[in-house]
């Protein structure tokens, strides 16, 4: 989830989740991926070794990660899972009416909600933007990216639990 100066903002739990997965991929995780890359090439032909080439693309999508877990963890925001005062901003769990339609999400970034299923609108997206400062009760409207007008009334606004 972003701020809105845009730096990432993660709760205490979020931000020691992901320096767990960090510490694992960048070091036992790594090493195993390297393991399977050198006994496939033991293998011999390594044109025609499907686990030689399974184990470089993961070992590509792993580098990635890596990378991608180290720049957000350099530049978050760390703090507090937000306050519960009804007030929209990173990290709380909206169900509003949108458009005549129920809606649940938590306002902030994907990793905040880890490996649950819930939706997740950053603060930057348009209807985040629309909402943040926004308490329970308040209804807005908002331009939609094909800039249709949607009217969003806020039903609860709780801090988000993972």
């Amino acid at each position: 989830m972003a701020t809105t100066n845009g730096t990432p903002w993660l709760t205490q739990e979020a931000y020691d989740r992901l320096k767990e997965e960090l510490d694992h991929i960048s070091g036992p995780y790594r090493q195993e991926i390297v393991d399977r890359i050198e006994a496939a090439r033991d293998e011999g032909d390594l044109r025609e070794n499907a686990g030689y080439h399974a184990a470089r693309e993961e070992q590509s999508k792993n580098e990635g990660r890596i990378q991608e877990l180290k720049a957000l963890l350099e530049n978050a925001e760390v703090g507090e899972a937000a306050a519960d005062d009804g007030i929209v901003k990173p990290g709380m769990f909206i169900e509003c009416k949108l458009a005549g339609n129920t809606m649940k999400f938590v306002l902030g970034s994907r990793e905040i909600a880890g490996d649950s299923d819930v939706e997740v609108y950053s603060v930057a997206s348009p209807l985040g933007a629309a909402i943040e400062g926004r308490k329970a009760g308040d209804t807005v409207t908002y331009q939609a990216p094909n800039g249709k007008d949607i009217q969003v009334e806020l039903v609860s606004v709780t801090p988000y639990k993972d």
